[in-house]
């Protein structure tokens, strides 16, 4: 197989917060606005994503919309996952942030011990594609169970809270600008911190004004986003500009210089 995931470009990280934000006002439309019930909602989303996951497999390339749409509902079910355990187990947030990043970091330890590295570049096995997308779905129901514990537990509110997630990925950024983090770390990291992120957005924008929202409601903000996404993502799929090198289109690969 080629390598089945894109490469890091602006393009990747917009459309990573867009569908972040996305997997957590959708949660709750489907939730509440459509009367699913979180149980309903779950089991739903699940058996979408299982099929989402059925196509990414079957790719023996990248290809945008089946890797975008299986980040988008892994988005969705990993909000879920969280909001089960706070809301269904009563799981405490620090519990399950705690939960959710211990077994983030067993799926890279057992990842580098099988595989021998991290990087995206190289997702090109079975195997290994299975340890990404464990590792995605970890870094979704971290983000949210984090999100939620300082926005919400900690009060610090929705929009404090996206500021502080977005200083943390500033001062990654800068930190591999400068070389003192390595790309794999950097990356990781910064994917971490996106879900938090996105999720405090979201939820700044649809929760009301009394629990220290925009009070837009989830149709709205989950309208625009999937747009921008599917937009974005036919941009990529016509353009090829965040294909892996060996996939990318004559146009895109830059020609060493003859001397």
């Amino acid at each position: 197989m080629a390598n089945k995931v894109p490469e890091v470009t602006v393009y990747f990280w917009i459309i990573k917060v867009l569908a972040t934000t996305v997997g957590e006002t959708a949660a709750d439309l489907l939730n509440f606005q459509l009367h699913l019930g979180l149980g309903g909602t779950t089991l739903v989303m699940t058996a979408v994503l299982a099929g989402a996951l059925v196509l990414q497999f079957r790719a023996r390339r990248y290809v945008p919309w089946r890797y975008w749409l299986a980040v988008i509902l892994v988005s969705v079910v990993g909000t879920l996952i969280t909001d089960n355990l706070t809301d269904v187990l009563g799981v405490p947030l620090p519990v399950s942030t705690a939960v959710f990043a211990v077994a983030l970091a067993a799926t890279f330890v057992w990842w580098y011990l099988s595989e021998g590295t991290l990087s995206i570049h190289t997702v090109h096995t079975t195997r290994r594609e299975a340890f990404y997308w464990a590792a995605i779905l970890f870094t979704f129901a971290l983000g949210t169970a984090a999100g939620d514990l300082l926005s919400e537990q900690a009060q610090l509110g929705y929009l404090v809270a996206a500021a502080l997630f977005a200083a943390a990925i500033a001062v990654i950024g800068l930190g591999f600008r400068l070389r003192l983090l390595g790309g794999v770390f950097a990356f990781w990291a910064a994917y971490v911190l996106t879900r938090p992120l996105g999720a405090s957005l979201g939820d700044w924008l649809a929760q009301s004004h009394a629990d220290g929202g925009l009070g837009l409601g989830t149709v709205g903000p989950s309208a625009v986003f999937l747009i921008a996404c599917v937009a974005l993502v036919a941009y990529l799929t016509r353009s090829g500009v965040d294909a892996p090198r060996a996939q990318r289109p004559a146009a895109h690969v830059t020609q060493p210089v003859r001397r």
